[in-house]
């Protein structure tokens, strides 16, 4: 053996068999390495580390090779491969010239640069071969060996992935070199993944094998982060390698693992590869090829985000409890994916076959998280959070998750179903009215849902509030007894909120309670609503939620129930007119609805007699108002005519009413619009009976505050009574006043731009053009074309504007920016004008509100300049607009 000439001794080594390299290792190992330390050139350099690799490496015991091999070897072999890549990268810079003769040099040089990278991926891909021979290995054997295979591998991929800028618009010269890079470098971790999983740590291990092990996990995360768009299948790889090392040494790397980057990680990709699959369906749909490239590519993606949303379950399922600080982040996900998937108003146009696809293949994977999530309180607490501050597109995905979370909570063990049905700050069902609430877009729309109605049955599309009612109401059946009184406040508060449709939902879902559950607890709820309408002030804002519902409620109860109501609530006695007013005397049997009636007529009329004959004072109105209401419901669920002397009393009273109101003072008091109101209504249930006087001074009185322009509630009132004008005959002696006053009210309400008048007014003129006998009133009351055009529209159902769906879903999402605009200003005014309030932790305001305050003043600025496009604007909207230019002003200034 040669001893001073180094290239001899590489000559006479090519000679060298198994045996022969086997026993002159000790002799010829400390040479070779010390002429790989000191060699220079790149040829050489790969030529040693192959002999290296190739012929030594094998005969030396695992138990010596870190010692006398890797920790020798490895740190040269990183030095001279950043080297070789920091050359690449400097060579990679001539190709921004556009000489051919000098591109053509450069991709010389990047060539020999390039194979000599290669050369080197592929060295190092034997050398971990060689190790993988399938027996157990321990961490300190090779400890140097993954750590600097691993920052090859990042270094080699994050060069292939800068390629587009690294090589400029050139890459299409050596863009086979660089694929021959990428094909070592993925051999060479695929290589390093097959090592890695033979080695085992155990208890015994120390804490710093425990912390390398961790380390290699997390560097091949960052891997992880570098390769996302590169190629599916090392992609899909690399996160299997993740999550089974993850789990493998589960107990020992537990309390040691970035649990969140690793989360955040596998979301990231979730919905980057999600975004993908929307993309290319979305493509396909334009361009109405359902077959090809982009399919088979779509079918890969949708299965590719089933990994990772498979992968994301087992590593929430094993780590669940590390997972406190990434429980945002679970919520986020969810509700990004279902904003960009029909039924969202946001998710962009795509086939139901693609729809099919990726719900069947991806979301259904990603089902079982939930289940997984539920016993989690910091879960819990996140998706229960009273200040969200989520953006429009994510209310709905909000109010489907909740409805997902009902769904599953009746097969959980009791403890799980009391952490949700109870909460922190708002329980399940009191978030999911709130959630409901913020929908208004998709309820106007509406959207629609498939949902199996009757067993055995194929799903049909039902609205969303359809949707929302079915499963609340299957929720409220599964509800265990203990947790009624959540269910009952949170039925009781939605009832009362401010939203009108989720006051609805409510109302639903409780006459379902009513139906669902006992008689017992039918009729206690009845008494509870209906002394809580007792108690109230009659003017309340909330009476009139809870009047309906005690209306509804009254139908489901027995009989026996009702007896048991009228004796707890007698009509007889003045203070329960203010629950009678309410009720509809139908709900009643026979004999008690009679009774009832009889005795609500005889206190209602003893009480506006009382008002009639004393200083009829305007403080002294609401008791009245109650009273006439109370005799409304009593006549007008009468079964039979009322008794001639009833009747006639009845009349008397309603008389003496008409002939002191003033249009003047109704127009001033509100109190006397609501009278006004109450007596249109009477009149209508008595409207055969009306004489000739009556008759002149109702319609007389109407004229006159028609002139005074009357709020909608009135007019509406009147327009009750003018349609209910075609069941009867105008006297002769009423003929000539009334006659011209009925079409002049019909002509002014017919050309009502309030859109809810106007409609109302067609509905009413058309009925009462259907029933009178007065035909010639009917073109009179039609004093123009326009108005004519209007009711031959409405008779043949003719809309005036087609809006396109696409319209119509844009118009609603700018509707929801004003509308979440004006709640808060109406939420901000309770809060300046109420009473002080216990002092609450500040918390710091999250991004999401930001997002969504910024978002409500964008929608306001467009919601301007479409005005200022349909008109001139008033004088005082540019003082307006400087005065909030320099409120914005302000706001910059403040940030910097």
């Amino acid at each position: 053996m040669s001893q001073a000439d180094p290239e001899l001794l590489l000559r006479e080594l090519d000679g060298w068999d198994w045996e022969l390299c086997r026993r002159e290792l000790p002799a010829v190992l400390p040479r070779l390495l010390s002429m790989y330390a000191e060699s220079e050139d790149w040829t050489e350099h790969i030529r040693i580390l192959r002999i290296l690799t190739e012929m030594f490496l094998p005969h030396i015991s695992l138990e010596d090779v870190e010692q006398s091999f890797f920790s020798k070897v490895l740190p040269k072999t990183l030095q001279f491969f950043d080297k070789l890549m920091c050359e690449l990268s400097s060579k990679a810079k001539g190709l921004s010239s556009q000489s051919t003769e000098l591109c053509s040099t450069v991709r010389n040089l990047l060539q020999c640069c390039s194979q000599t990278v290669v050369q080197l991926l592929a060295t190092l891909t034997g050398c971990v071969r060689r190790l993988c021979s399938g027996q157990e290995l321990s961490l300190p054997s090779i400890h140097s060996l993954p750590s600097s295979v691993l920052c090859v591998v990042k270094t080699a991929f994050t060069h292939c992935k800068d390629s587009e800028s690294v090589y400029y618009g050139h890459l299409h010269l050596i863009s086979d070199l660089l694929q021959s890079m990428f094909k070592e470098t993925y051999s060479l971790q695929k290589q390093l993944m097959e090592l890695v999983d033979l080695i085992s740590i155990d208890s015994a291990s120390t804490e710093d094998d425990i912390t390398y092990m961790v380390s290699v996990i997390h560097t091949v995360l960052e891997i992880c982060s570098v390769i996302s768009n590169m190629d599916h299948a090392l992609h899909a790889n690399t996160w299997k390698f993740i999550i089974k090392q993850s789990l493998k040494h589960h107990s020992l790397l537990q309390c040691h693992l970035k649990h969140s980057d690793i989360l955040s990680g596998l979301c990231k990709d979730i919905l980057l590869s999600f975004d993908s699959c929307l993309q290319l369906a979305e493509q396909m749909k334009v361009s109405e090829i359902q077959e090809g490239t982009d399919f088979r590519l779509f079918q890969k993606t949708v299965k590719l985000c089933r990994f990772f949303a498979n992968s994301l379950v087992h590593y929430t399922k094993e780590f669940r409890a590390c997972l406190s600080d990434s429980c945002s982040q679970l919520h986020q996900l969810f509700l990004q994916i279902y904003s960009k998937f029909p039924p969202s108003l946001y998710a962009p146009e795509i086939l139901e076959i693609h729809q099919d696809e990726i719900s069947q293949v991806f979301l259904v994977a990603l089902d079982p998280l939930i289940t997984q999530l539920l016993p989690f309180s910091p879960f819990m607490e996140r998706v229960l959070s009273e200040n969200l501050g989520l953006p429009p597109e994510q209310q709905l995905p909000q109010c489907l998750l909740l409805l997902t979370i009902m769904d599953k909570l009746s097969s959980q063990p009791e403890e799980v179903q009391t952490l949700w049905n109870t909460g922190k700050s708002l329980s399940l069902l009191s978030a999911l009215f709130l959630s409901f609430q913020q929908c208004c877009g998709e309820l106007s729309l509406p959207v629609c849902l498939p949902q199996v109605l009757s067993a055995g049955q194929p799903a049909v599309p039902i609205t969303l509030y359809h949707y929302v009612c079915v499963h609340l109401c299957s929720f409220i059946a599964s509800t265990l007894p203990s947790h009624f009184p959540q269910l009952e406040r949170a039925l009781l508060e939605a009832v009362l909120g401010s939203s009108m449709i989720t006051s609805l939902l409510a109302m639903d879902s409780w006459c379902f309670l009513a139906r669902y559950g006992t008689a017992e607890l039918c009729a206690h709820h009845v008494n509870v609503i209906a002394h809580l309408v007792k108690a109230w002030p009659s003017d309340c804002s909330q009476v009139p939620a809870l009047g309906v519902l005690l209306r509804r409620m009254l139908f489901l109860m027995a009989p026996e129930h009702q007896v048991e109501f009228a004796g707890e609530f007698p009509p007889e006695e003045l203070e329960n007119l203010a629950v009678w007013q309410h009720v509809s005397l139908r709900a009643l049997s026979p004999d008690l609805r009679a009774r009832v009636a009889s005795q609500l007529c005889s206190a209602g009329l003893g009480r506006c007699r009382q008002w009639l004959n004393g200083g009829r004072a305007l403080g002294g109105l609401p008791p009245v108002n109650t009273a006439l209401s109370a005799l409304l419901a009593a006549c007008s669920s009468a079964d039979a005519p009322l008794e001639a002397e009833l009747k006639t009393s009845v009349l008397g009273v309603l008389s003496q009413f008409w002939s002191f109101l003033q249009a003047k003072q109704v127009s001033d008091e509100p109190c006397l619009q609501k009278t006004l109101c109450l007596l249109l209504h009477l009149l209508e249930v008595f409207i055969q009976a009306l004489d000739a006087q009556l008759m002149t001074q109702v319609f007389a009185l109407q004229s006159s505050l028609l002139q005074l322009h009357p709020p909608d509630h009135v007019r509406l009132a009147m327009l009750d009574f003018l349609s209910s004008m075609g069941k009867v005959f105008i006297p002769q002696e009423a003929q000539r006043q009334v006659v011209p006053q009925l079409s002049c009210l019909f002509a002014s309400l017919l050309a009502d731009q309030t859109w809810l008048i106007h409609q109302h007014a067609l509905e009413a003129f058309t009925h009462f053009a259907e029933e009178t006998r007065h035909e010639d009133v009917v073109p009179w009351c039609l004093n123009s074309e326009e108005a004519k055009n209007k009711v031959v529209n409405f008779l043949a159902k003719t809309r005036q504007v087609e809006e396109t769906r696409e319209a119509r879903t844009e118009r609603l999402k700018q509707e929801r920016i004003t509308w979440s605009a004006q709640v808060l200003k109406v939420d901000g005014e309770l809060e300046s004008t109420g009473e002080p309030v216990a002092k609450r932790a500040c918390h710091p305001p999250s991004e999401e509100q930001y997002k969504a305050a910024v978002g409500t003043m964008e929608g306001a600025v467009e919601a301007v300049k479409l005005l200022l496009q349909k008109g001139p604007p008033p004088g005082w909207l540019a003082v307006k607009l400087e005065a909030l230019h320099a409120a914005m002003a302000t706001l910059r200034d403040s940030l910097r």
